[in-house]
């Protein structure tokens, strides 16, 4: 039990108001917690507050019942006895009265009566006496924002929990809620009032009962908060937003149909408002209302609704057409929010009031004027632009009414199908059922665009009702469907008019031309149901049609796109909807063509055109895409054989891997149950390789062909199982053990290594060795690789030739490996620290006078005579030197992401070859020289490559070690390599010669550009010297534009942060003179236009820093403003006027 003098204490450290807020908090969890943990009862701890909760000091005494009310919110999951329960809800009832301890009363209230059946509930009797205390006793208006709140969240928690026991109030509550929400004005409790309204309007749903009565005055209350304008500080921490007050009132005002007489004419009223959110508003709340209030009250309102939403949707601001292939889709889909809702709540309106609804839209007069009017326009670009407003109204109100409902339908295709067949001069089919034979020759006459437009919005409509339909056979089945007949009669000719608005082979064909064909014929032929409502035939023409366009008529581009998006939209809506009956045709016309345009050669298409119709239409289903793939791979291996010699082939088969590649695998992958396509895919592959000995990688062309396909194997391994990838790694292991011969030991122990020993494979074995570090890159951790010491080897002789692949390879497997053997099965033979002592051991990086075997020793010794074994072990040869660094790099970078340790060894290395004296030319006679003594002299291009290894260190790579060839990758790594790094590079600028220390500047701004802004910002009075220098140094030589640019979008990131620009306040001066300089960079606009953008943001730093620079700056400027690039120059405009505004 807890002590008295212990309770004591916590109760008057709450209740006295000088404490502190935090000790009171600890008081009142300490009080809890003893509750909690049973150390004290309820009873025990009433009889020691009693004292407090009946004091005649207003504010102990309040102060009391606010400690017992927060506790029991404390307690809200604690059983109580039923006779405890009721003592403390009595208790704070009567308190209700007590004005100047209401906030306790309030919460101590709400706490018990939120409790759960469970753990002892208030009775409806003591919940009665509640709401009859509120009602009696609380003045809520008169009371401050918070302890409304209470209020509100009181009346609600009792008309929700205990809703018979209040409703038994009757007139008396609903009085009592009206009174109490008149005139609220804060968000939090206005969201509360309208809960409060809808839940009462619910718990009195009598027509003639006691809210009848006050129905007038209670929503005169709402009714002045329509619309919400919603006007409250925007840097108050508040979590109401304004559509959350607008959908709280709207469910109040559809809360009962008592409302009807008041609600609508104010809605119909504020839909005429030039407010946008208004207007947005009252169709929303009479979409609402329409559906809740029911048929009978909206009926009366049905004319002055459709009058209203007439008016909307003809004032729509859109008023052109997007003849685009994207909109094939949609053709009249409205992106007006106003106009999409009227459209809703009118379908609303004709599902409910369906005979009246149509009725007024069928006799509309503005909708027959422009059935007049549209025969007057043959072409679409014509029309004016306010009869075209008018007529893509009518085209979404009979679009919007036809898919409400089968009768609505009907409706709408007896009245208007017929007319718009009449304009067209269309005919149904004749008693043998083919169109006259004479509708031919007419039809090239007879494209009324218009007509064009309004039959496909009926046609789509009609087709989109069936498809919601609950079965298509269901929907199909009516065979007494007016519009079901009429589409039947008029199909063909109708396949005829949509046809001809695009062959017609005139000059001054137009986009709608082209457009309304190509929509008229997708829809025709996107009808569910197989044939029941367009024939075989015309479904086939269809198709043909469409498909002669994508061979045939490449020159027209958007007519050449629209087709394409329309075969696409016509399979995937078989695929959808599993047409059997239509599938076969789109196989045999559609995939069939389709396909052998991969391998045709005598078709004029442009090849990239054939590869995007064959990408195209395979991701529009799944059988499809086998299809495709497979004729696809079938291209692929025909020119793959064909590579050598054959700059065509070579051309081809790029193409085709990089469709496959960046096309069909992402497709596959997603799609899933396509591994075993992929994994054969790419056994093919390397049984190709190993039947051919032509392959060479001499060649551009056959260069760019190996790229292709390393890009593909690596995307396709990368998407299969452990499982599969063991599989091809053996596969592909066996035809490299087959085709190369490993190093041998001696070539690594010896103690030079020479450029004749790394450069004597033929091109056919450059293509299995990439080829196989591509299936190494893409293997998951998991996946076992045989034969792991001699593959290390290999790829290590391999990337001194510039294999990059061999180098990422060896990158990716340091990166994967066991750390340990577990005596289990692993991934490899091969754990990581023996790859490590393998690579670091060989000749190829570290070479000592004596060949030591202890490792240790010899990478102690990086830092005194690395770089001269490194110069020495490829006999000084400036390429050799450069593809060690390049290795060395990706192997680092495998390390750096995992987060081991000997990446500081590799760094080393890298760090010495920046100290190098350096030489720019070295004759054959010093060349001699060099390679006999341990001076340190590399070529500059050596240097360059060594700053560029940080880049490799900490850039995020496509090519390999990143999450979609599953690298293993520790949190922060880049974070802590800079933290690590920096410093170092700091301290070495200072010792270094000017030449050397440019390329300390590079590796510093390859670090600074690659590490995440936030790390920089946390560093940045350090960084920002470095960064300065670095743009300064870097800002002769054309090859570091690209760094320069990196390293003023990292100062952007620091200028824009308040953190950033207190540390380059410090720096001012510094840092204007640098940017002044870059403004005039030649060498890229992107610089010169940065570097004006940080300018501006300069201009904002403190009046002192900056005023004294402002001539400068102003005068540097006006250079600017004679760029010849525009944006370099608006740039410049801006930066003036924010230098010039500084007095």
């Amino acid at each position: 039990m807890a002590e008295p003098s212990q309770l004591s204490q916590y109760i008057e450290s709450f209740v006295d108001s000088s404490h502190s807020p935090g000790q009171q908090a600890a008081s009142l969890e300490a009080i809890a917690s003893l509750l909690k943990n049973n150390q004290l009862t309820i009873e025990t701890l009433v009889r020691e507050m009693e004292g407090y909760l009946t004091t005649v000091d207003n504010v102990i005494r309040s102060r009391g019942i606010l400690l017992l009310g927060e506790v029991l919110v404390h307690l809200a999951s604690k059983p109580l006895d039923d006779a405890t329960v009721h003592s403390l809800i009595a208790f704070f009832t009567d308190r209700l009265a007590d004005w100047r301890a209401l906030r306790g009363a309030l919460v101590g209230c709400l706490a018990l009566m939120r409790r759960k059946s469970s753990g002892g509930m208030v009775s409806g009797t003591d919940a009665k006496a509640v709401a009859e205390s509120y009602l009696q006793n609380l003045q809520v208006q008169s009371l401050g924002q918070y302890d409304r709140k209470l209020c509100f969240e009181l009346m609600e928690c009792l008309l929700e929990r205990y809703p018979n026991v209040v409703a038994s109030l009757g007139e008396t509550l609903i009085c009592g809620i009206c009174e109490s929400v008149d005139g609220e004005k804060d968000p939090h409790c206005l969201m509360l009032t309208f809960h409060i309204i809808e839940v009462l309007s619910r718990l009195f749903p009598d027509p003639s009962g006691a809210l009848a009565d006050v129905a007038d005055g209670l929503f005169e209350i709402l009714g002045c908060y329509f619309p919400i304008h919603f006007t409250h500080p925007k840097g108050e921490d508040v979590n109401i937003k304004r559509d959350d007050l607008a959908r709280a009132l709207m469910l109040a005002f559809s809360s009962t149909p008592l409302f009807e007489p008041y609600a609508i004419p104010l809605l119909l009223d504020k839909l005429s408002s030039s407010l946008p959110s208004a207007k947005l508003d009252s169709l929303r709340y009479l979409s609402d209302c329409t559906v809740k209030y029911g048929v009978d009250r909206i009926e009366k309102h049905v004319e002055a609704i459709w009058s209203s939403l007439k008016e909307v949707i003809f004032t729509s601001p859109e008023s052109d057409l997007s003849f685009t292939s994207e909109s094939l889709e949609g053709l009249d889909i409205p992106k007006n929010g106003i106009a999409a809702e009227a459209l809703s709540l009118l379908q609303k309106l004709i599902v409910q009031n369906t005979k009246l609804s149509l009725d007024l839209i069928v006799g509309d007069e503005d909708i027959n004027t422009i059935f007049n009017m549209i025969s007057s326009y043959k072409n679409y670009h014509e029309i004016p632009s306010e009869i075209k407003q008018r007529l893509h109204a009518v085209g979404r109100i009979l679009s919007t009414t036809a898919k409400a409902s089968q009768v609505s339908c009907n409706r709408v295709f007896e009245c208007f199908f017929g007319r718009l067949m009449d304009i067209l001069r269309l005919s149904a089919r004749n008693s043998s059922g083919q169109p006259d034979s004479d509708e031919s020759i007419l039809i090239s006459k007879i494209c009324n665009h218009g007509a064009l437009y309004l039959s496909i919005q009926l046609l789509s409509a009609c087709r989109d009702l069936i498809a919601s339909s609950e079965t298509i056979l269901a929907a199909s089945s009516h065979t007494e469907e007016t519009w079901k007949s009429l589409l039947q009669s008029f199909s063909p000719s109708l396949t005829m008019a949509f046809c001809s608005a695009f062959i017609c082979s005139s000059e001054d064909t137009h986009d709608a031309d082209m457009y309304f064909g190509v929509k008229g014929l997708l829809v025709l032929a996107t009808f569910p149901g197989g044939y029941l409502l367009i024939s075989k035939t015309v479904f086939e023409k269809i198709l043909v049609t469409f498909v002669s366009i994508v061979i045939m008529d490449h020159g027209k581009i958007l007519l050449w796109k629209l087709a394409l998006k329309a075969l696409m939209q016509i399979g995937s809506f078989i695929e959808r909807y599993h047409d059997l009956e239509k599938e076969p045709s789109y196989m045999g016309i559609v995939i069939e063509k389709i396909v052998s345009l991969a391998s045709a050669g005598d078709i004029s298409i442009p090849f990239p055109l054939r590869l995007e119709a064959l990408s195209d239409i395979g991701t529009s289903g799944r059988s499809y895409m086998l299809k495709v793939v497979q004729g696809l791979e079938d291209a692929i291996y025909a020119n793959l054989n064909e590579v050598h010699g054959s700059t065509n082939s070579a051309e081809i088969v790029t193409h085709l891997l990089r469709c496959y590649s960046d096309k069909m695998i992402p497709w596959m992958r997603c799609a899933k149950g396509f591994e075993e396509v992929l994994l054969q895919f790419a056994i093919n592959i390397w049984n190709q390789i190993e039947s051919s000995m032509v392959f060479s990688a001499s060649q551009t062309n056959e260069r760019g062909v190996l790229d292709a396909l390393i890009k593909t194997m690596k995307l396709a391994v990368a998407s299969y199982s452990e499982e599969k990838q063991t599989i091809i790694v053996q596969r592909s292991y066996n035809i490299l053990l087959s085709t190369i011969s490993f190093p041998s030991e001696e070539l690594f122990q010896q103690e030079r290594f020479q450029t004749a020993e790394v450069d004597n494979s033929s091109g056919r074995d450059e293509w299995v060795l990439s080829l196989f570090a591509a299936v190494i890159i893409a293997v998951h951790p998991q996946t076992h690789i045989p034969n792991t010491r001699a593959i290390i080897s290999l790829f290590m002789t391999t990337l001194l030739k510039g294999n990059v692949a061999a180098a990422q390879a060896l990158g990716s497997m340091v990166n994967k490996l066991d750390l340990k053997s577990t005596g289990g099965q692993t991934s490899s033979d091969c754990t990581l620290e023996e790859a490590i002592d393998i690579i670091l051991k060989s000749s190829l990086w570290i070479f000592q006078k004596n060949n030591s075997s202890n490792i240790q020793a010899k990478i102690t010794s990086v830092h005194d005579t690395g770089l001269n074994n490194l110069c020495n072990g490829v006999g000084s040869c400036t390429s050799l030197q450069i593809h060690a660094i390049v290795g060395f790099a990706w192997i680092g970078k495998g390390l750096l992401m995992r987060g081991h340790e000997k990446v500081k060894d590799m760094t080393m290395i890298f760090l010495q070859c920046l100290q190098s004296s350096g030489r720019a030319n070295v004759s054959n006679q010093e060349k001699g020289v060099s390679e006999n003594n341990y001076e340190l002299d590399l070529h500059h291009s050596v240097m360059k490559s060594a700053a560029d290894a940080f880049q490799i260190l900490m850039g995020d790579s496509e090519q390999c070690l990143n999450r979609e060839f599953h690298a293993v990758i520790r949190p922060l790594y880049k974070q802590r390599f800079f933290s690590t790094i920096m410093p170092l590079l700091q301290s070495l600028v200072m010792k270094l010669e000017p030449l050397s220390r440019r390329f300390v500047f590079r590796a510093s701004a390859h670090i600074i550009i690659d590490t995440p802004l936030v790390v920089v910002l946390s560093d940045s009075k350090k960084i920002i010297p470095m960064l300065l220098d670095g743009l300064s140094a870097l800002s002769n030589d054309v090859a570091d534009k690209d760094v320069i640019y990196g390293l003023l979008l990292v100062f952007t990131g620091i200028l824009m942060d308040k953190n950033g620009q207190e540390a380059v306040s410090d720096s001012a001066h510094t840092i204007v003179n640098c940017l002044i300089d870059l403004i005039q960079y030649p060498h890229m606009m992107l610089v010169r236009e940065t570097a004006l953008q940080c300018l501006v943001a300069v201009s904002r730093l403190s009046h002192a820093r900056i005023y004294p620079m402002r001539t400068q700056v102003l005068r540097a400027v006006v250079k600017a403003l004679e760029d010849p690039k525009r944006a370099v120059r608006r740039e410049a405009v801006r930066c003036r006027q924010a230098w010039a505004s500084i007095a």
